[in-house]
C-alpha cells in the first residue's frame, strides 16, 4: 500500500515536472525561438502561454523593444585635418529573431557589432566634412549618411536601426590650445584685411573729396575773378564816363582823396614843399597851384611895377607848437 502511493506521488510529480517544463510564456515585449538540439523549429511572436516538447526543446527569448547602443568615443579626422573626439549612441531593435540568433546569437555580441559599425559609418562619413559642416545645419543630413551606412551593415544580422545620433563632438584636449591659437591667427589675419580694406576706401573717399574741394575753389576763383574784372570794368566805365562829363571836377575829386589819404590823421608832421601838382588843389580851387615869390632886387631905372615881387601863396598852416613860457627875470640882490 505504501509502495504504490510512493508510486503515484513520484508519478504526479514526473508529471508535474514535465508539464512544468512543456509550458512557457511569451511576454508583450518578446519575442521567443523553439530550439529543439540546436536547431530553431519555431518562432513565437505573439504574447500568451505557450507548448514546447519536455526535456528535447528549449526557448530562446528575444526583446521587441528598442534596444540603446552607446559606443565609446572615437577619434575622428576630418576633411580639413583637424581631429574630433565624436561621441555617439545608436537605437535598434530585432526585427528578424531567426537572422539574429543565426548571426549574432545574443543581444551582447549584437551591440559589439553595432559598435564597430556605428565607428566606422563616423570615419567614413566625416572625413568627407570639415568642423564647421559638423556644427552647421549641414549636420542633419550628416547623421542620415551615418544612418545609412550602419543600417545597410545591421541589416543583414536581422537587426533594424532606428536612430544614429552624435552627442558631442570636441577638439581633443592636447590641440585645444593650438586650434585655438589657429582660430586667433585667422580672426586677427581677417582683421587686417578688413582694416586694410577699409583703409583703402578712406583714402579713395578723402582723395576724391580734395578733388572735388579742389574742382569747386578752382570754380568759385574762376568765378570770382570774372566778377571782379566785370566789377572793376563796371567801375572804370562809370569813373570814365564821370570823367568825361566833369574832368575838371573829377581830377579835383581824386586829388581830395589823394589829400586824405596822405594827410590823414596819422599823427605824423610831413615837411613838403608846396610846389608841385600834388597841391595844385591846397589853396587854390582852381588847380593853378603856387607861384613861388622872387627874391631879386629890382634894377635901376626899372618899373617898381614891374618889378615888384609876386606875393606868394600863403604856405600850408604849420602844426601849432604849444607857446613856451617866457623865462623868469632873475631876481636882484638885495
Amino acid at each position: 500500500m505504501n509502495v504504490k502511493l510512493a508510486a503515484l506521488g513520484a508519478a504526479i510529480v514526473v508529471v508535474g515536472l514535465v508539464l512544468v517544463d512543456s509550458l512557457y510564456t511569451v511576454g508583450q515585449n518578446e519575442q521567443a525561438l523553439v530550439l529543439q538540439f540546436g536547431e530553431v523549429v519555431k518562432i513565437e511572436s505573439e504574447p500568451g502561454l505557450k507548448f514546447k516538447l519536455p526535456v528535447v526543446q528549449n526557448v530562446q527569448f528575444y526583446e521587441k523593444r528598442v534596444l540603446d547602443v552607446d559606443p565609446p568615443v572615437e577619434q575622428v579626422i576630418l576633411s580639413d585635418q583637424r581631429r574630433l573626439d565624436v561621441g555617439s549612441y545608436a537605437r535598434y531593435r530585432i526585427a528578424d529573431p531567426l537572422l539574429f540568433f543565426q548571426s549574432v546569437r545574443n543581444e551582447q555580441i549584437a551591440g559589439t557589432r553595432i559598435n564597430s559599425f556605428v565607428n566606422n559609418a563616423l570615419r567614413n562619413v566625416l572625413g568627407n566634412y570639415n568642423q564647421l559642416d559638423v556644427l552647421s545645419e549641414q549636420r542633419g543630413p550628416i547623421m542620415r549618411s551615418i544612418r545609412d551606412s550602419v543600417e545597410a551593415n545591421a541589416k543583414p544580422l536581422g537587426i533594424e536601426i532606428v536612430d544614429v545620433r552624435i552627442v558631442r563632438a570636441d577638439v581633443p584636449e592636447g590641440t585645444v590650445q593650438s586650434v585655438y591659437d589657429r582660430m586667433k591667427s585667422e580672426r586677427e589675419r581677417e582683421a587686417a584685411q578688413y582694416r586694410a580694406q577699409g583703409q583703402e576706401y578712406s583714402l579713395q573717399i578723402k582723395s576724391r573729396a580734395d578733388r572735388d574741394v579742389t574742382v569747386l575753389l578752382a570754380d568759385a576763383e574762376r568765378k570770382a575773378q570774372e566778377l571782379r574784372g566785370q566789377g572793376d570794368a563796371e567801375a572804370i566805365k562809370v569813373q570814365a564816363e564821370a570823367y568825361g562829363a566833369d574832368p575838371q571836377f573829377f581830377s579835383f575829386y581824386r586829388s581830395l582823396q589823394a589829400y586824405q589819404n596822405a594827410l590823414g590823421s596819422t599823427g605824423t608832421t610831413l615837411v613838403l614843399s608846396p610846389k608841385g601838382d600834388f597841391f595844385k588843389y591846397f589853396n587854390d580851387a582852381t588847380g593853378r597851384g603856387l607861384v613861388p615869390a622872387v627874391t631879386q632886387q629890382t634894377p635901376a631905372g626899372a618899373d617898381p611895377a614891374s618889378s615888384a615881387p609876386e606875393t606868394p601863396a600863403p604856405a600850408a598852416p604849420a602844426p601849432e607848437t604849444p607857446a613856451q613860457p617866457a623865462p623868469a627875470a632873475p631876481a636882484s640882490p638885495g
